[in-house]
């Protein structure tokens, strides 16, 4: 089974000590988009690039391939 993570976005507004309510409240982020990643479900990429610009980071530092082994 093939996963992506979000726990690299999570890692990321830990270190810049950013909430959920600054990210979607401060820097408008989408709020049900928010819920979507918190619950692992799948987002668009046009919300992965506005998150990579709103917290001035890569790709990478969001997301997170997986390959979980059966």
């Amino acid at each position: 089974m093939l996963m992506l993570s979000y726990q690299p976005l999570f890692d990321l507004m830990e270190e810049k000590n950013m909430t959920a309510y600054f990210l979607i409240e401060k820097l408008g982020f989408d709020r049900r988009t928010f819920y979507r990643i918190r619950k692992g479900h799948h987002i668009s990429t046009a919300s992965l690039i506005k998150l990579c610009s709103l917290l001035d980071c890569e790709i990478q530092d969001i997301i997170k391939y997986e390959k979980n082994e059966i």
